[in-house]
């Protein structure tokens, strides 16, 4: 019976790219769901140790400016890549498609390598502007651990695109458990090595990043594919892929300006209100990571593949039709959230070194930070089409339209009220940013299908 009902619901979920989509969003959501409860246990587990004091507010800027780096470099080279990638595996088979993906690796080797070194020589020149309101002792702490997570840049940088290139191949249940390893190793590092304070936490983010590095390469080995990074020069390949590639660092660069420039004026306020912000944004990055990391993988091989066969049509009913189910199903628990945001606040974290008082001001920051789940999930499945349609200077300028946004509005709300401000001006230039790419995606595919029809 059992066997039946599998054969059943796979039957069911592989009919239609929507349905395949749909079971692999599922699959991923469900392993991410896993990922998350892990990781929400490491968080009650910080903020019993750490509360919202120096430590933490140190920690949470050290540790920008690696993620940055990932952010940056990594995640453009995986974006751009697939498509790219999954195009020459189609049309030339897996031997061409290995030399791009060498070639790749190649590339991203050195460039995160250069990336580590410079964020590491250059800390003495940015940290102080960074953090401007910490001060002489805690600039120093920050600026070590700094130091101890700089090779997170290289580590999570390659998981990255080992991640993508496993996705790429329909392959989604490794890539969506691995992440679990990094919170993992941090509860047990937090757990049995306390003499080290918030160095523990430091080293326990390492090893993790180190480890979830090891098992998607080895993953990616048993599956044939070489991990020898080989340079084969530009060909037409790897120059669409650098075409691609310049923008979308473009894109990443200012998008996560947005949040260095949040933490910077969080910095500028008393001491725990990085924390507060970093508390406060939990919820609503939990939810956005096990939807947004859900929905963006498993549509990125069927967007691809729609357009590497000039499906535009079927594109356009692929991003409406899971739009609408974003809707449906985000804004009943963005209003429960919203509603009981402090009891949720008050289950989760208040113990140890964190009060009452650290409760309110991160409720209320949650408050406004739940309000832009909806768009920014929206936001993620319109730029992964975009990167499909090879068209990502216009999530590049979508990025400059919300880091202008986020800092303008930081500026006015942050008056009126402090901290939870910085959450309210991320959540309107969230939606404002959704609603300009969603508009420029649908004008794309509305004049390719024109032109294919004319044809």
């Amino acid at each position: 019976m059992r066997s039946r009902l599998l054969g059943l619901w796979k039957e069911h979920t592989t009919r239609s790219i929507n349905r395949r989509i749909f079971r692999a969003t599922l699959a991923i959501a469900a392993l991410s769901v896993i990922v998350k409860f892990v990781a929400v246990f490491k968080e009650l587990l910080v903020a019993w140790r750490f509360g919202t004091g120096d430590n933490l507010d140190a920690f949470l800027i050290a540790f920008l400016i690696p993620s940055l780096g990932i952010n940056v470099i990594a995640n453009s080279f995986s974006t751009s890549l697939i498509p790219t990638y999954i195009l020459v595996r189609e049309r030339e088979g897996p031997e061409n498609a290995q030399r791009v993906f060498s070639s790749i690796t190649a590339g991203s080797l050195t460039l995160l390598g250069v990336t580590t070194l410079v964020l590491t020589l250059g800390a003495g020149i940015y940290l102080p502007w960074l953090a401007s309101g910490f001060s002489a002792q805690k600039l120093k702490l920050t600026s070590d651990l700094m130091l101890v997570m700089s090779p997170i840049v290289l580590f999570s940088g390659m998981a990255n695109i080992w991640g993508a290139v496993s996705n790429a191949a329909e392959r989604f249940a490794l890539v969506a458990l691995t992440p679990v390893l990094t919170p993992f190793v941090t509860i047990v590092v937090l757990l049995f090595l306390r003499s080290w304070g918030i160095f523990a936490l430091a080293a326990g983010i390492v090893g993790g990043a180190l480890l979830e590095m090891i098992v998607l390469g080895l993953a990616l080995k048993a599956r044939g594919i070489s991990l020898r990074p080989r340079w084969y020069g530009f060909d037409n390949h790897t120059r669409q892929i650098a075409k691609q590639f310049s923008p979308r660092v473009a894109a990443s660069l200012l998008r996560s300006g947005a949040t260095v420039a949040d933490r910077a004026f969080a910095a500028m306020l008393p001491s725990g209100n990085v924390s507060a912000l970093s508390y406060g944004s939990r919820i609503t990055s939990s939810v956005v990571a096990i939807a947004g990391v859900a929905l963006g993988a498993a549509v990125v091989p069927f967007y691809s593949r729609l357009a590497a066969h000039h499906d535009w049509r079927g594109l356009r009913h692929t991003l409406k039709r899971y739009l609408l189910l974003l809707v449906v199903l985000s804004v009943p628990l963005v209003a429960v959230l919203f509603f009981f945001s402090r009891a949720i606040v008050d289950v989760l974290f208040q113990r140890g070194s964190f009060t009452g008082s650290d409760a309110q001001v991160v409720s209320q920051v949650q408050s406004f930070y739940v309000l832009q789940i909806p768009f920014y999930v929206g936001n993620i499945l319109v730029a992964r089409l975009l990167s499909s349609l090879l068209a990502t200077h216009i999530t590049m300028w979508s990025a400059a339209l919300n880091l202008v946004l986020t800092i303008v509005l930081d500026v006015v709300f942050i008056r009126q009220f402090g901290v939870p401000g910085i959450a309210l001006a991320a959540t309107c230039a969230t939606v404002l940013t959704f609603l300009f790419v969603l508009t420029k995606s649908l004008g794309i595919l509305k004049r390719k299908d024109e032109s294919a029809v004319a044809q």
